[in-house]
């Protein structure tokens, strides 16, 4: 999933020749190197962004105009986030992977104590595999932290001067060539986001690691109590601390939505129009290569038709200015004659218009969400009807969305 959604941040945008291939000697080269090699120029024309950017903008609209973020419970709680920002961000990911995660937590920051919201990358989330859309089959879900050494102290030293001196000969055995050969068989690299390290400097690795465990709160009674439990790990291992989970609520830090959850999987709205975007691209290609190689005012001249006294250099230059006249012997059957190709011929122009229709019937954006009236005059009340209409086909994609940061809310104002 995670590879899936990189190849589809790669689009995104802008790196549309990024798919891996083989070329005409068998290496595993990227698609754009092969273009390359066939002496084309590896042309793209980003679709994708402009269409993640009108449902971004749409949705911003429609936040504006219903209030969203102006509720009275939710007000102080959105200013201090910035949750209109926020959000928008995160319908970008949405778009772009199917998946959306945020971390609510009650704490002291350097902009000040209360309910603190974040987005949380996918490449640093973790979590057991699982079907309902609503997540209730989650039993283990984690993130990994960047951390200083004097935030790691803080965090977790509870003021004592040894456990502090722990801390740092854990965190320097880590940068030990030992524990890398160790962790490199354990972990994989990706995105710049390795599971044991960090890739900021003078940053280190801590795992925070939510499970839902079982435990029997009396002897007595064969009852199984459960409870959200926390703990955060150095990358060796070494429980940094953990406890049950403190807020009202009882359950993780963590909002999850993955969509749609099909038999458990992940399929994003940019993944439907991937196709379309690189069978437009190609066609690019090929109209730019049919268009190079094609002749544009090649000029014959027969041999014969020479004058003396007169070069061809002297045929060139004159022939290149729009008054320019040159003479000819007449003894030759041929005149001079200027050559065109028509590449509109070849049906690649239609083609094209006919893939550009398809990206828009595909994707469900068309005119009328882009802000284009199609060329006549409507009245107002048209083309809201339009609009409405068009967004019919995102309002799957707006509802879970929705229902994602309702369901946020709710627990964020349930960890106070």
């Amino acid at each position: 999933m995670r590879q899936r959604r990189q190849r589809y941040k790669n689009y995104t945008y802008g790196d549309q020749w990024c798919d891996i291939v083989t070329d005409a000697d068998g290496r595993y080269v990227r698609e754009e190197s092969v273009i390359e090699q066939s002496g084309a120029k590896p042309l793209k024309n980003n679709l994708i962004r402009q269409l993640v950017k009108t449902i971004v903008g749409r949705y911003r609209t429609q936040a504006a105009e219903a209030g969203l973020y102006r509720g009275n419970d939710i007000a102080d709680m959105a200013r201090r986030n910035a949750l209109a920002e926020l959000d928008s961000r995160l319908l970008e990911e949405f778009l772009i992977s199917g998946c959306v995660i945020q971390r609510i937590s009650n704490e002291r920051r350097r902009e000040g104590c209360g309910i603190w919201i974040d987005n949380v990358e996918l490449p640093r989330f973790f979590v057991n595999s699982f079907r309902d859309p609503r997540g209730h089959d989650i039993d283990m879900a984690g993130m990994l932290h960047d951390m200083t050494m004097p935030e790691i102290i803080n965090r977790f030293a509870d003021g004592s001067r040894s456990r502090a001196e722990d801390l740092r000969r854990i965190y320097t055995a880590a940068s030990d060539d030992d524990f890398t050969a160790v962790t490199s068989e354990l972990g994989q690299s990706h995105d710049d986001c390795d599971f044991f390290r960090s890739s900021l400097e003078g940053r280190h690795r801590v795992i925070e690691v939510w499970t839902f465990d079982s435990r029997e709160p009396d002897p007595e009674v064969a009852q199984l109590e459960f409870v959200w439990h926390c703990r955060y790990l150095a990358p060796d291992g070494t429980v940094l601390s953990e406890f049950d989970s403190p807020y009202p609520h009882g359950s993780h830090p963590f909002v999850i939505k993955f969509y749609p959850l099909t038999d458990g999987e992940v399929h994003s709205f940019v993944e439907d129009v991937i196709d379309q975007q690189r069978y437009i691209n190609r066609l690019i290609v090929m109209i730019d290569r049919m268009m190079s190689t094609s002749a544009k005012g090649v000029l014959l001249f027969p041999m014969d038709q020479m004058v003396d006294n007169i070069s061809w250099n002297d045929i060139t230059r004159v022939w290149a200015h729009s008054d320019g006249v040159i003479p000819i012997s007449g003894r030759g059957n041929h005149l001079p004659q200027q050559v065109m190709t028509d590449t509109g011929g070849t049906g690649a122009y239609r083609l094209l218009e006919l893939q550009m229709k398809l990206f828009e019937d595909i994707s469900g954006v068309g005119d009328a969400l882009l802000g284009r009236t199609g060329g006549t005059a409507r009245g107002v009340e048209m083309f809201d009807t339009q609009v409405r209409n068009a967004t019919i086909a995102l309002a799957d994609i707006f509802d879970t969305f929705t229902a994602f940061t309702e369901a946020r809310n709710i627990k964020a104002l349930a960890t106070a």
